[in-house]
């Protein structure tokens, strides 16, 4: 699935991401250094890298997690304004994922914490990838 809305324009960043859920609803935000705007752990490909792999290799050096590929399920492709870098627009690949993980901010990470996606997508301080994209989905809406 991929979305494209209007506000989506400017320089193109693109990232993978995995949205961590937990039993009771509620999915990992993370709000890196220097940042306002929370969004799911993972980051930009290096080079060569799939869409799998830079998910994987982000959020074991953001949050110290080890998740295999195969605990990865495929949400979609979405297209959003970035939440960090003002006038680029972001082409995120989302992943979902129940596998039971105890996140450690560490690298670039200043805080972590979980939301149930219903109330989060109200939170300005969410990013609007997960605010008008993942939330949604993940709420059922």
């Amino acid at each position: 699935m991929t979305a494209a809305p209007e506000a989506a324009s400017g320089p193109l960043i693109t990232v993978a991401a995995i949205a961590f859920l937990r039993a009771d609803g509620r999915v990992l935000t993370v709000r890196k250094r220097g940042t306002s705007a929370f969004m799911l752990p993972g980051g930009k490909p290096e080079n060569g890298e799939s869409a799998v792999e830079t998910a994987i290799r982000e959020v074991h050096e953001e949050l110290g997690i080890r998740v295999a590929a195969t605990q990865l399920n495929l949400l979609g492709a979405f297209a959003s304004r970035a939440a960090n870098e003002a006038g680029h627009a972001l082409l995120a690949t989302v992943f979902t994922s129940r596998a039971a993980v105890a996140p450690v901010v560490q690298a670039e990470i200043d805080e972590a914490r979980w939301v149930l996606p219903a109330a989060a997508i109200d939170d300005a301080t969410e990013a609007p990838l997960n605010r008008e994209h993942v939330f949604p989905l993940l709420a059922g809406r």
